[in-house]
């Protein structure tokens, strides 16, 4: 199965977490698929008090400069180490 196809999974995958993941793991979830498919986040970063925006604005900004194909990688990674939390080292 090619990189794109098995993210493709992941990324269905990723809705049937049994627990849910930390604000972290969620922030990066998020991050990893925006970098993933859209590329660099070029965006205004939100104003005012949203928070959630704002953080999820800085998770996508910080990931600035790495490959589609690693940031696909990097979330598969991420949704096997939270479908399967026993398996990690």
């Amino acid at each position: 199965m090619e990189l794109k196809e098995k993210f493709e999974e992941s990324v269905k995958l990723s809705e049937s977490i049994p627990t849910r993941p930390s604000n972290e793991d969620l922030l990066s979830l998020y991050a990893l698929y925006k970098q993933a498919t859209i590329g660099d986040n070029n965006t205004e970063p939100p104003g005012g008090f949203d928070f959630k925006a704002a953080a999820k604005h800085n998770a996508w900004a910080a990931l600035k400069g790495k490959a589609p194909d690693d940031a696909m990688a990097a979330y598969i990674d991420l949704v096997d180490s939270l479908l399967n939390p026993d398996e990690e080292e």
